[in-house]
């Protein structure tokens, strides 16, 4: 990502902080894909940023604090692509279809952001995994409503069909695959055809 230009931009100070906290959230994912989250310093991600270390601790109490508020960063991002399939029209099946298209394709686009989101997260202490938690319950009322889940059985499949969708993608991006994504569309969208015939 471009650092801002030096001398005067024309930029409030409120979109400069924006362009900081962007560029800390890339540095760090990109950092972490290479090093993980424990071996990735804070001066790694000032310096894969371009920000001074004041300027860190302005925004962050801590590389905890970065990553915390990086994961909603993620979080937003994948919310977006969860929002558009909820939107989408037509059968249970089709909507499901649309909904993980638009999440496989956002993983994808930014693999650093996925693997900071999927895979760093359970190691960067309780407070993460419980947000992380929360998010997959989010996900499971999604696809619940999607999927017009009344029965404790219902929504326990959409836990379940959750569970499956995170277990494959994690896979691909911990190895280093998500041009496979894709590929993991057809057989979730049969997976949840199976669990929800109707």
């Amino acid at each position: 990502m471009a650092t801002l230009p030096r001398g005067r931009h024309g930029l409030s100070r409120a979109e400069v902080a924006a362009d900081q906290r962007e560029r800390m959230f890339h540095a760090l994912a990109a950092a972490m894909t290479e090093r993980g989250y424990v071996a990735t310093p804070v001066a790694e991600i000032i310096k894969r940023a371009g920000v001074s270390r004041e300027t860190f601790y302005q925004h962050f109490g801590s590389k905890q604090d970065c990553f915390i508020a990086a994961y909603a960063w993620a979080t937003d991002a994948l919310r977006a692509g969860f929002a558009a399939g909820l939107a989408a029209r037509g059968t249970p099946q089709k909507r499901f279809a649309a909904l993980l298209e638009r999440y496989l394709a956002a993983l994808a686009e930014d693999p650093g952001r996925a693997r900071l989101f999927l895979v760093e997260v359970y190691a960067a202490g309780p407070e993460a995994m419980r947000r992380r938690v929360e998010v997959q319950q989010e996900a499971a009322a999604a696809l619940a409503t999607v999927f017009s889940a009344r029965t404790a059985q219902e929504r326990f499949a959409c836990e379940a069909l959750l569970a499956a969708i995170i277990q494959m993608v994690t896979a691909r991006i911990t190895l280093g695959e998500p041009e496979e994504l894709a590929g993991l569309h057809p057989p979730l969208v049969a997976l949840a055809a199976s669990l929800f015939p109707h």
